[in-house]
């Protein structure tokens, strides 16, 4: 059960968080960073090693051109200034799935610096810095196993030493647990519009650790830290910072000191647990890699990988509300992935009324999706019978009430619209005789509801239309029939 906090809300008031936060994104590149090895993931355990990866003797690294055109579209996607010359540096440390002793880095010359992002706030947006991005490799794997037995086991896995990641790290801008939430969700959005990474938390594409302390709210100097290692959701870095942030208070508030420390979170418990003590900062004895030259982004080149640059999500949902007259709260869930997006302007520069395909994706496909736990690519229904859907409504063609039993029997059958409309075909009915009739019926049947009307209460009409739509099986033309039934109510 996730831990709950004993501080009052009044303690609670009394302090600052600060946070910052130190983002881990693979690049998406087909091969590593310094060699030829595959980076794909999944395949059996050190089956793509070199020995460039490997740290054998006399093997010489060679940098991966597009791993770094990857990183330096991430670092413009994040407003950072691109340094022509950056430097790679061996970052000495020892540990069992890091083969060279060392891991080559970007130190104190790295390649971008100086972002920012905007991010939700409840005054409207916040700013938040980004102090750098750089680029490194990454470290094997241990593999556990066997802990609740005598045949305990760990094993390394070096098929994913080398894979080029870039590293990003916040200014300690962050005031809340729900700001660190809305960063990296944005850093995530940004990153897969660009497609440098698939940011997949559940492969380690993405990882973040979070730099926490708290402080009197006024004061200028910061608390001792806590740094919360490899959390692997968004969702738990949220859980993580909330009970960090708490447990920070209630040590300062019973006269003890926080300690700077490494802290893991356990996610069923809700807590966090001591790491190892950090007192002082690691001394990695960096120093520039003697086989590598630096590295030359001249401008041609980032001019070269800045025409690659797609439109950013923020920028097209500042068009997509002007140029489809859409919510922004339409435009949020629509530019939700760069997919999502294509595929809905697609279908409504095909469509006679953008906003009405904005409403049927908002209000009928997004929550049946979000039932059957599919995502968009998995939806039955694709943009263009969504299209289709929203002419037809547009038409007055099909109702309300038809749409839903269409959209419904395409989940059921896995079938697209087009499919189960051409089958099914409902028939609206815009005949006033016919309509006439069933509203005749209604009213005659119920006479308590013809008093009330006419005695001033108009708001009943919408029974009688409700009634006359039942009995048209739900296929009464809406617009038509309220015309009718106030016409017969009147007379």
């Amino acid at each position: 059960m996730p831990a709950t906090s004993i501080l009052s809300p009044e303690i609670l008031a009394k302090y600052e968080p600060v946070i910052g936060l130190e983002v881990h994104v693979q690049l998406l590149t087909e091969t590593k960073a310094f060699c030829g090895c595959s980076a794909r993931f999944g395949s059996a355990p050190n089956t793509q090693v070199c020995p460039v990866c490997l740290g054998l003797p006399g093997a010489l690294p060679v940098l991966n051109r597009r791993a770094v055109e990857f990183a330096t579209l991430a670092a413009m996607a994040l407003h950072c200034r691109i340094n022509e010359t950056s430097v790679f540096a061996r970052k000495n440390y020892f540990y069992p799935d890091l083969p060279k002793g060392y891991q080559i880095s970007q130190f104190d010359k790295p390649l971008g610096e100086h972002g920012w992002i905007d991010v939700p706030a409840p005054a409207g947006t916040k700013r938040i810095g980004i102090t750098r991005l750089h680029m490194e490799e990454d470290a094997g794997k241990s593999m556990h196993e066997g802990f609740h037995d005598s045949r305990e086991r760990t094993y390394i896995d070096l098929n994913r030493c080398g894979t080029p990641l870039v590293e990003i790290v916040s200014e300690p801008d962050i005031r809340s647990a729900d700001e660190a939430y809305e960063y990296l969700t944005r850093i995530k959005e940004i990153l897969l519009y660009t497609a440098v990474s698939d940011c997949n938390m559940e492969e380690g594409s993405l990882r973040c650790d979070a730099n926490v302390s708290v402080r009197l709210k006024g004061a200028e100097k910061f608390g001792a830290k806590a740094e919360v290692k490899n959390v692997n959701s968004f969702r738990f870095v949220r859980a993580a910072l909330e009970h960090e942030i708490e447990r920070q208070i209630e040590v300062i508030e019973a006269g003890g000191r926080v300690v700077q420390e490494s802290r893991l979170y356990n996610s069923a418990e809700g807590r966090t647990y001591s790491m190892r003590s950090k007192e002082q900062a690691h001394d990695y004895r960096y120093f520039p890699d003697p086989d590598l030259p630096p590295l030359v982004v001249s401008n041609a080149w980032q001019e070269e990988i800045r025409a690659t640059m797609p439109e950013l999500p923020e920028a097209r949902r500042e068009r997509m509300i002007d140029e489809y007259e859409i919510t922004a709260q339409d435009a949020q869930v629509l530019t939700s992935s760069r997919a999502f997006a294509d595929q809905f302007e697609q279908a409504a520069k095909a469509a006679k009324s953008p906003k009405r395909v904005a409403n049927l994706v908002q209000g009928e496909l997004v929550g049946r999706l979000k039932a059957a736990g599919l995502e968009l690519a998995q939806s039955p229904i694709s943009m263009q019978g969504i299209a289709q859907a929203a002419d037809l409504a547009e038409s007055g063609a099909l109702s309300s009430k038809m749409l839903k039993q269409l959209f419904d029997r395409c989940f059921e059958t896995g079938e697209d619209f087009g499919v189960v409309y051409e089958r099914e075909k409902p028939q609206q009915i815009s005949d006033s005789g016919a309509l006439e009739k069933m509203i005749d019926e209604v009213i005659a049947a119920n006479p308590k509801q013809v008093e009330q009307y006419r005695g001033g209460k108009k708001t009943v009409a919408a029974f009688f239309v409700g009634q006359a739509m039942k009995l048209s099986k739900g296929q009464a033309n809406p617009a038509l029939l309220n015309e009718l039934v106030t016409k017969k109510l009147d007379g």
